[in-house]
């Protein structure tokens, strides 16, 4: 899966099996970041209607890890909603936010490796600046 900016131009790989559910969750709360609405039923280009069963839509394919949210359709569409009941949390907006800024993958260090091999180069950006007096990095 890859998650595109607002452009289409800035775009990062996700490891769907881990991440795939946060990501649905950052871009349908965008609206309500925003302060453009106070739910994301209540944005009308949201993908929220489908997936939460209000207004199925033919030409949405159903991507496998939402049909793993449950045995049919209403379990899938009570687990998806219960995504909602809170909002991302602080990291989870920030390691988003960075991946598609940067173009980092978003995923563990395992799905990077991967595909920093696939592509025989480094992907993503380092951290800038002097390197921490302990080693490590910030």
């Amino acid at each position: 899966m890859a998650l595109f900016g607002r452009d289409g131009l800035q775009s990062s790989l996700v490891q769907s099996d881990r991440y795939f559910l946060a990501v649905m969750r950052y871009i349908e709360l965008n609206p309500v970041r925003a302060n453009m609405v106070d739910h994301p039923s209540l944005y009308r280009w949201s993908s929220f209607h489908h997936n939460s069963g209000v207004k199925p839509l033919s030409f949405i394919t159903t991507h496998p890890v939402y049909s793993a949210l449950g045995r049919n359709t209403e379990e899938k569409i009570q687990s998806y909603l219960c995504l909602f009941e809170r909002h991302l949390d602080t990291r989870e907006l920030s390691a988003i936010q960075s991946a598609w800024q940067t173009g980092t993958p978003l995923g563990d260090s395992y799905f990077k490796e991967k595909v920093e091999v696939q592509l025989k180069q480094r992907v993503g950006q380092d951290y800038r600046g002097r390197p921490s007096k302990r080693g490590q990095t910030p």
